[in-house]
Parts: structure tokens; C-alpha cells; sequence
């Protein structure tokens, strides 16, 4: 087949500008024939690579892995971390360097690096920053080309990439009654959002992962010293890192598992190998992560489902793991008797003229319990299963039937390149999906190593479609798409 001519632009609109739409974007640009695409990245924010997880000003708030495992390269492990020394960051950061000497730098710093990687292309015009929300996406009649719509205008493109940022956590339906409530925090990450909690208010955090957890160490950073009580159903803190990191450790996929009950006993098995051979066990999961993609393939879909109902929240403190500096506070203030973590059901809720009261069930025990809290604090985590619903861009799709949920409630359904699949079942050629919207189809697609390579696929799907300009032919016919 013909390659597109020169003078012809294949146009690519990408709805997220956080970390995966803006991975795509530069996979795209870095390495595809810029002269031959034109990129819109639509994204409120006003710097592309940001998003919810790296736009936080708050310095308390630190990534979660070192720095030397952060990449927007997935084959140069090291290119965060070279950014990293050569930029000055780790010089005006001191508390950035663990006592091991691996790097947890402050999010917004690797949002920075993201912003600063895309910015030729940005200059260049190849890639656009379209500032603002798209609140529609259309297929043309002819079916051959697309229309984002944004508050600021129209944008035509080919190619549609879904790289949408986490929904807000929902709020559980026992605390709806505090929703208006002053002293209610639905969104942790909003712009001084701890700011009205006094130094000795006693607060009250809803979930106990890694979200819990930052609102502990920038309470803490802000001179708060009262009573905070993390609550979930099972009481499971993130856990941290290890003080020396090994090598990946343990073999899941020479045979793989075909059940949820046969994965969770392998890992036990190798988790127990894991000690005889003295090596920690966050190299087990260093492994699962790796493997992860062969391990979901091999299950089939009602044992990903049950996967997912049943284990997935040990997978996550053990896997999601939350910084040193953070984990350090943690420690402290449990061990003066500040911090507390809780297994129990929320049961009901209640504004009394300020003083929130919460009714709550531990876990094992009849008895319902009432607490009054100053603040309570919403990290129950991203509301994936309402992504369709809560994102009027991704409504419009899924009303057209051109995309809908995967039967494990985790985002978009695809193929296994990437592109979405519509209420027919019918993959939608020019339509993608990138990030963790995508994992249903892919199992492990959270963490940024594994989002950066799946970003690098997207963008290498995308690029051969320069090479088969028959799948967009009748739209780029309409001439030249470099406005």
C-alpha cells in the first residue's frame, strides 16, 4: 500500500492529557513521521502531562515508585531519573533521596518532566494543547472520520484516542447525608482541599490505599497533631518498599494458572520460596506485574471476574505501594497514637450542626458503633464502573453504541490492540483506548511502567495507519487536515 502523501496530515485527537494521553502523544511525535501527523490533546489543565496523579502542588505528595522505574521510555529505564539529576530537582528537594538512595521526587515533579519532553512538539505545532473538557465525540456520516467536540470549537480528526483521566471517587451512599456538609471532603485532590482542617480536628479517611494515605502525610506536613482513623472493609494498609530492592523473583507464566484459586495459590507457593531464598516479597510482585498480562490472558472471563472480586484488593496495598517518606509518617503517627487503621462498613451518617457522625460495623463484630468526626475525607478510589456514565464524552460514545463497559466493570472494552468495541461487538477501527480505561482487556494497567509501554503500543498501532491510508481514505480525500 501507498504511504499517505506528503502534503496530507493524519489527524489524531486525544481526549486526557495526563500521563497516558500524553505518552501516546509523544510516542507519536518522538518516533512517527511528525511531518505526516497533526496531534490535539484536549485536556483542562493548562500543562499536558499532568493529569490527577501529577499536577498535586503539594510537596507531601511524592511518587510511589523510584525514580529509576519511572519512564516515559519504556526501554530507557533511565530516562526519568537522568532528567531527574540533570534538571536540579534532587538539589531542592533534600527529602527526596531515601536512606537506600533511590528517588522519590514530589509528582508534580515528573509532571514537569512529561510538560518539558512534549514541549518541541508543542512549539513545533505538531502536537496541540486544546485547553479545555471535550463534552462530545460524533462519527461522521460517512464513517470514515471524527468530531471532538470542545467548548472552544470542533476538532476533526481520524483517529480518536480515549485517554481519559480517573473518575472522582463515588461517594458511599452511607455518607450521602454529609455530602453539603462543610466539613466533607468528596475531592482529596482539589486545590487546598485539607486546608480548613484545624491542627486538632479529628478527621475521619474513607478507604485506606494510597490516596489515604497522602491525605495522612500532608495533614501531617501542615502541623495537624489530632485523632485520624482510616476505615475500609478489610482494613488493609498500602504496604512500602523494601529497604534494598531485588530482582524480580518467581516463574507465573511457563504455566500459567487457568483459575483465580490456582494464581493465588501459585503465589503462595512462591511467596514461601520467596523466604527460604531470603528474597522480600515485593519481588514476587515485581514479577506478577511483569507477567501480568500473560496471567490475565490465560484466565478465562468468569475467573477474571472473580479475580477481581475477590482478590483484587490484596492485590492492591501489596502492589500499589506508597512512598518511604510517606509510609515513615504513617508509622509515626501510629506509634504516638495519632493514626489508626480499621476494618468496618460504613452504616449511616449524620450533620450535626458541624460535628459529622459516623455509624460504622468492625469487621467480625454485631455491634454498630457512632464516632463524630471534624472532617471526613472521601479516598474510596477512582470510580471506574462510572466512567461511561460520568464523562459526557465517553456518554456520547456509549449512547451511539460505539463503546461500552468490559464485563469486569474496570473501564472500556477493547480489542487486543487497543481499539474500542462497540454495543455490536464490533471493533471500531479508529477509535482507541489508552491507559488504565483499557485494563479489562489487559489486566495490569495502572502502574506508570506498564501505562508508558501500552502508550508506546497505542502510538505504534496509530502510526501504521500512515501506511493504510484505505482505512481513512474517504476522509483524508476531503484535503489537506493540518489546521
Amino acid at each position: 500500500m501507498n504511504a499517505l502523501p506528503p502534503i496530507r496530515r493524519l489527524r489524531v485527537a486525544i481526549i486526557g492529557g495526563g500521563f497516558s494521553g500524553a505518552a501516546v502523544a509523544w510516542h507519536l511525535a518522538w518516533s512517527h513521521r511528525p511531518a505526516h501527523l497533526s496531534i490535539s490533546v484536549i485536556e483542562p489543565r493548562p500543562l499536558l502531562g499532568g493529569g490527577l496523579a501529577y499536577s498535586s502542588k503539594e510537596p507531601a505528595h511524592r511518587v510511589n515508585v523510584p525514580a529509576t522505574r519511572m519512564s516515559m521510555a519504556p526501554e530507557d529505564t533511565q530516562h526519568f531519573a537522568r532528567w531527574l539529576t540533570d534538571s536540579g530537582e534532587l538539589e531542592r528537594d533534600a527529602d527526596a533521596i531515601w536512606k537506600n538512595g533511590d528517588a522519590y521526587p514530589r509528582r508534580r515533579v515528573f509532571g514537569r518532566y512529561v510538560a518539558e519532553h512534549l514541549a518541541p512538539y508543542l512549539n513545533s505545532g505538531v502536537v496541540h494543547h486544546v485547553e479545555g473538557s471535550a463534552t462530545r465525540v460524533t462519527r461522521d456520516a460517512s464513517g470514515a472520520g471524527w468530531t471532538v467536540h470542545t467548548p472552544s470549537g470542533p476538532i476533526g480528526a481520524d483517529i480518536v484516542v480515549l485517554a481519559a483521566t480517573h473518575p472522582q471517587p463515588a461517594i458511599p451512599a452511607a455518607l450521602i447525608h454529609l455530602a453539603e456538609a462543610p466539613g466533607f471532603i468528596a475531592d482529596p485532590y482539589a486545590p487546598s482541599a485539607l486546608a480548613g482542617i484545624g491542627p486538632d480536628a479529628s478527621v475521619l479517611i474513607v478507604g485506606s490505599g494510597l490516596t489515604s494515605a497522602d491525605m495522612v502525610a500532608e495533614l501531617d506536613r501542615r502541623g495537624h497533631c489530632g485523632r485520624i482513623l482510616s476505615l475500609s472493609r478489610r482494613g488493609l494498609r498500602s504496604r512500602g518498599h523494601p529497604d534494598v530492592r531485588g530482582e524480580p523473583f518467581g516463574d507465573f507464566v511457563s504455566a500459567p494458572a487457568i483459575s483465580a484459586l490456582g494464581l493465588l495459590k501459585t503465589i503462595r507457593a512462591t511467596l514461601a520460596g520467596a523466604r527460604a531464598a531470603n528474597v522480600n516479597w515485593q519481588s514476587v510482585f515485581d514479577q506478577l506485574r511483569l507477567q501480568g498480562p500473560v496471567l490475565w490472558a490465560a484466565l478465562s472471563p468468569p475467573e477474571r471476574a472473580r479475580l477481581v472480586r475477590q482478590l483484587r484488593v490484596f492485590w492492591d496495598v501489596h502492589r500499589f505501594r506508597i512512598a518511604p517518606q510517606v509510609a515513615s509518617v504513617l508509622d509515626r503517627r501510629h506509634a504516638a497514637g495519632t493514626f489508626d487503621t480499621i476494618a468496618a462498613r460504613l452504616v449511616a451518617s449524620n450533620d450535626e450542626d458541624g460535628s459529622l457522625a459516623v455509624s460504622f460495623q468492625r469487621r467480625g463484630q454485631t455491634r454498630i458503633e457512632t464516632a463524630r468526626f471534624d472532617a471526613v475525607i472521601n479516598t474510596t478510589g477512582p470510580a471506574h464502573g462510572q466512567a461511561l456514565q460520568l464523562n459526557p464524552a465517553l456518554s456520547s460514545l456509549a449512547e451511539a453504541g460505539l463503546i461500552r463497559t468490559d464485563q469486569y466493570g474496570l473501564g472500556i472494552e477493547t480489542s487486543l490492540d487497543s481499539r474500542a468495541v462497540g454495543r455490536d461487538g464490533r471493533i471500531i477501527t479508529t477509535l482507541f483506548v489508552a491507559g488504565p480505561l483499557a485494563r479489562g482487556t489487559f489486566g495490569e494497567l495502572m502502574g506508570l511502567p506498564e501505562v508508558a509501554r501500552h502508550a508506546q503500543t497505542v502510538a505504534t498501532e496509530i502510526a501504521r495507519l500512515l501506511d493504510t491510508p484505505a482505512t481513512i481514505s474517504a476522509n483524508a480525500a476531503r484535503g489537506s487536515v493540518t489546521s
